[in-house]
Order: structure tokens, then C-alpha cells, then sequence
């Protein structure tokens, strides 16, 4: 693994009061500046505070041992954090949610080592948003450049960023790193007149998809569940066991381990309750399900995260992470609620296709050839596919049409 180190005047221009940090602890990063810089970029998330970050690295989720070394890019001038990006030097490619396993497959069948390699992503957290923290795109192309320079120097394979936001895209085409795409699945309010309640989204609805939400929300309430949203604060510390104990029991479904610990989530409680809501489902007094929603409140955006349930009910996940969900956004506001990552069934539910961006660059002259013309057929699918999706929008083709 690349060791921490600073390093002046990466490139050719730089001025000589700029310093180039890769910090291994995140604690060590003034955290109101980072926010700071986070707060000015157009598509900032909660996701991308240091706190959320910090919660990864200090709750051993997201930390060397598995398979996550903190490698965080700080750019500072005169004293100040200019630009900087969580980097972080991977032992696997587990929760990336962008999927290169071929690739370290082909590289190991060539006696070439893919692991470890540079990841600026936010861990197990497939969310588009800004990975470059900059003020324009001078300061991004510097992160990028010393992204390069430090794989160079560790003789890593490769780089890579993941869920970028338009402005992180511009900088790594314009830097010549190979892009990628992917389909995730948004739910968007209407514009200008935003819907009124749940039944006036249901009514813009096609029959055929509308009818079967109204069929799978009657099962769940036929048997007997009733929910209770908490929001902020109000999350006790058993409401979180109780949610904790859900999550893992997904994880257990799919024979797999869960990412999180549960001193993340009691570091969430603390520096940033405001950006959780809780729905926990019960059947008479007995809690069956729980669903948890990141939130923020300041840009009206709304985010699917987790879900779990201690005994089957038949439609119980439809209900706890889309239709409860969708009706809070309806109801106080929201301009947008993100489904996570692939899930097309969640389009006849109302959410729709939309594309979503990661940038590669690879030291392997021949390799990154390779990948190179991989991605342009890949990406030539993903665009057939976009087509064929938006041919099955779940909507009415016109509004106020006979489609009822």
C-alpha cells in the first residue's frame, strides 16, 4: 500500500504556496473546510461530509483491514483546503457497486497484479455526486494528475472514480481518463406543479402499473401492518438496534456480511441525525420490517439506503423502501428520491432510467487499450438499453389522457 506523504508542486504551473497532501486519517482533515468546499459544489450530498466519512474510517468499516486504506487527497494554499477527494487504496472490489472483477481477473491470468489500486469513491455508497472537490476545473485536473502520480510511484494498477457528478466528468475526459455508464433508477417530483399527495402520483401512472401498486400496498395492509416514520433525533438507540438487526439479517439472506458496523451507525445518530428517517413496520406490537432513507433537507433529495425484515410479508419491501418513501418526498416537498443501484423493477413503480458515470485509467499501456475498446462496446449497450427503458416509461404518454 502507498504510504502517506506530501508532495509539492505536482505539476507544471502549480504555485509554489500549493501543497499536495494524501492524509491516511481523515481525522486529520479540518473539517469545516472540507464541508465547506463540499457546500459549493452543485450536486453536494450528505454522503461527501467529512463526518460521513470520518463515521466509515472510525466505526472500522471502511479501513485497511478490510480492504479500505484512507489515502484522502488534500490540496491546500495559503494554509486552506482548495480542492480534495476521498481516496483510498483498495485491497479488493467489494462495495463499488461498478463492476471490474474481469478486469482483475484478466490481469492475474497475464501474472500482473490488479490489487491494490487507487478508488475515489464514497464507501458502499453507490450515489452520484461530486468526488472531485474543487472550485473549477484547474484544481480538479490537479487531483487527477496526482491520483496518477501516486499510482505511478506505488506502481499501483490502476485509478479509478466512481459516481461522479458533470462537472468531475468534464475534468476526467479532459484528462483523458476512459469513462463508463451505468443505469440507475430515480424517482423525480413533477414539475412545475409537484404532486399533491400519493394518489395523484398513482393517477400519472399507466393503469396496468398503478393497479398493481394499489394490489401490492391492499397485501401488506391486509396483513396487518401499520407503520411509524422517525425522523432525526426522535431515532432512539433501541429504534436503531432494532433497524441494525434487520440489516444484518439481509445480509445473512445472501450469505454475505454486512459492510456497516453498527458504531456507524451510532456515529450517524450523533453528528448527523438530521439526515436519516427511519420506517419501522409492525404487526400489532410486534415490529416485523425497517427501512432507512438518508435525507437533505437543503436541496429537497432523498436517498433509498436499507432495509430489512425479521419475518416474510408479501410485498413488505415495496412498501417499506419505495411507496412509504415516495409518499414522505410527495408530502413534504422533495424534488427527487434515489432508488441505489440497478433494481429495473423499480421502474414500474414510478422511478425512472437514469445514467450515471465512473472514469478509469489504468497504467498498462496494452491493458488500458483493451479496457479502452471494452467500455465503447459496453457503453454502446448501455445506450440501447436507456433507449429501451425510456420506451417503457410507466407514465401516461399524455397528461390527463384516457389512459385510466
Amino acid at each position: 500500500m502507498p504510504p502517506t506523504h506530501d508532495a509539492r508542486n505536482p505539476s507544471a504551473g502549480t504555485a509554489p504556496s500549493t501543497l499536495v497532501r494524501v492524509v491516511d486519517d481523515p481525522a486529520d482533515i479540518d473539517l469545516g473546510q472540507w464541508n465547506t468546499l463540499l457546500d459549493a459544489q452543485p450536486s453536494a450530498s450528505p454522503f461527501m461530509r467529512l463526518e460521513y466519512l470520518r463515521a466509515l474510517h472510525e466505526s472500522a468499516s471502511a479501513v485497511e483491514v478490510t480492504g479500505w486504506q484512507p489515502q484522502f487527497l488534500v490540496v491546500t494554499r495559503d494554509g486552506a483546503i482548495a480542492a480534495a477527494c476521498p481516496l483510498y487504496a483498495k485491497a479488493h472490489s467489494y462495495g463499488e457497486y461498478v463492476f471490474d472483477w474481469a478486469w482483475a481477473d484478466a490481469y492475474e491470468r497475464h501474472g500482473l497484479p490488479y490489487y491494490p489500486k487507487l478508488l475515489d469513491a464514497v464507501p458502499f455508497t453507490p450515489v452520484p455526486g461530486p468526488r472531485l472537490l474543487a472550485c473549477n476545473d484547474a484544481d480538479r485536473r490537479l487531483l487527477l494528475q496526482a491520483m496518477q502520480q501516486i499510482a505511478r510511484d506505488a506502481r499501483l494498477s490502476s485509478a479509478h472514480l466512481l459516481f461522479l457528478d458533470d462537472a468531475d466528468q468534464h475534468a476526467a475526459r479532459a484528462s483523458g481518463w476512459m469513462m463508463r455508464s451505468t443505469v440507475q433508477f430515480h424517482w423525480v417530483n413533477r414539475e412545475p406543479e409537484r404532486y399533491a399527495d400519493f394518489a395523484d402520483f398513482l393517477a400519472s401512472l399507466q393503469r396496468e402499473k398503478r393497479k398493481k401498486i394499489q394490489q401490492e400496498r391492499r397485501r401488506v395492509a391486509d396483513a396487518g401492518v401499520s407503520f411509524v416514520e422517525i425522523g432525526g433525533a426522535d431515532i432512539s438507540t433501541a429504534d436503531w438496534d432494532f433497524f441494525y438487526r434487520c440489516y444484518t439479517l439481509t445480509y445473512r439472506a445472501h450469505q454475505s456480511t454486512p459492510y456497516l458496523t453498527r458504531d456507524f451507525f451510532r456515529r450517524m445518530a450523533r453528528t448527523m441525525p438530521e439526515n436519516w428517517l427511519l420506517f419501522i413496520a409492525s404487526v400489532g406490537d410486534r415490529r416485523v420490517a425497517a427501512s432507512l432513507i438518508a435525507v437533505d433537507p437543503q436541496r429537497g433529495a432523498a436517498f433509498g439506503r436499507y432495509w430489512g425484515a425479521i419475518e416474510h410479508i408479501s410485498c413488505l419491501h415495496f412498501e417499506a423502501c419505495y411507496y412509504r418513501p415516495l409518499a414522505w418526498c410527495i408530502d413534504h416537498g422533495y424534488r427527487r428520491f434515489e432508488g441505489g443501484a440497478q433494481g429495473e423493477h423499480k421502474m414500474a413503480r414510478g422511478l425512472l432510467p437514469v445514467q450515471t458515470w465512473s472514469a478509469h485509467w489504468l497504467a498498462h499501456p496494452q491493458f488500458a487499450a483493451a479496457v479502452g475498446d471494452f467500455l465503447e462496446r459496453e457503453g454502446a449497450g448501455v445506450e440501447n438499453y436507456l433507449d429501451e427503458l425510456n420506451e417503457r416509461r410507466p407514465f401516461k404518454t399524455l397528461p390527463g389522457s384516457a389512459a385510466d
